[in-house]
């Protein structure tokens, strides 16, 4: 059971960071906190590569490639999914952003002719029927400095959850190909976060009033900004990484897939408030469906 176990390891990170992303996000803006989040988290995994030297297994065509998938995935899908963090919230947010298992089987059915069977189709729509019930019927009525408070139009915090799933969705197509030969998936990665890291600071630079931060970084929100992108996206990673190396790759995706579940008792223990039955039906709707879609 030890790669299944760092699989749900990651996932309890994946939820603990999101968590950890509420009050930075809030305090600089969706933008300005990608940016530093990208910056800080292109520093960390460019260590870790130039020590293990994995950065002779690239190649132009595929730098290319997962620049691309950067931009799309990790530039165009983060900065969506905090902007959706911001108004819906991290478990909310988590729900939709868990849709990017059916768009990816769909696309995947279109652009590489993979067929879809009746329990594809079947768990893809209950994925969306979780997250349905999560978002609309989910939302207890907390105080006004709770967690799960929607801020403005229900509409928007839904489209940018779903375009941050769609964006995650391309980019793992894009990466696809890649990843499968012998380009380092550490090397690979750091690619599409120093590409995303790029973006931003190009947008910072031109001036754009969306870029700048709606207040200054303080050394508080600097370091919970390092520790969200180190758990996320460096120790998280590493821990799926291992696991896929002995592991079931169907068991290991499902466990990672339980982020949306973890976040509800780290919500009731950060907030003192127990999430409704109808949060637990959604999430638990969602992570099956996810699960029959990964195996």
């Amino acid at each position: 059971m030890t790669y299944e176990w760092l699989a749900l390891s990651a996932a309890f990170l994946w939820a603990l960071a999101s968590l950890l992303s509420v009050k930075p996000a809030l305090h600089l803006g969706t933008f300005a906190y990608s940016r530093w989040r990208m910056g800080l988290t292109s520093l960390t995994l460019s260590a870790v590569v130039f020590i293990s030297g994995q950065w002779t297994t690239l190649d132009t065509s595929a730098i290319l490639i997962l620049a691309v998938s950067g931009l799309i995935g990790i530039f165009v899908g983060d900065t969506a999914l905090f902007a959706c963090l911001n108004r819906m919230g991290p478990r909310q947010a988590g729900l939709l952003f868990s849709c990017h298992a059916v768009f990816s089987t769909f696309m995947g059915y279109f652009l590489f002719q993979e067929t879809l069977s009746l329990v594809e189709i079947g768990a893809s729509s209950l994925v969306f029927l979780g997250v349905i019930t999560a978002i609309f019927f989910g939302r207890p009525k907390y105080s006004d400095d709770n967690l799960e408070k929607l801020k403005g139009n229900i509409a928007v915090g839904i489209s940018l959850g779903v375009i941050a799933a769609l964006c995650q969705a391309v980019g793992s197509l894009l990466a696809k190909p890649i990843m499968q030969t012998s380009v380092d998936p550490i090397t690979g990665s750091a690619v599409r976060v120093i590409t995303a890291f790029i973006a931003h600071s190009i947008l910072f630079l031109s001036g754009a009033k969306i870029a700048r931060a709606t207040q200054k970084i303080n050394l508080n929100i600097f370091m919970v900004t390092f520790l969200n992108g180190f758990l996320a996206m460096t120790l998280g990673m590493t821990l799926i990484l291992f696991a896929l190396q002995g592991g079931n790759v169907g068991m290991v995706a499902l466990l990672s897939s339980t982020t949306p579940i973890m976040l509800l008792p780290l919500l009731w223990f950060y907030t003192g408030q127990r999430p409704g039955r109808f949060a637990w039906i959604g999430a638990l709707l969602a992570v099956i469906g996810t699960g029959f879609l990964v195996q």
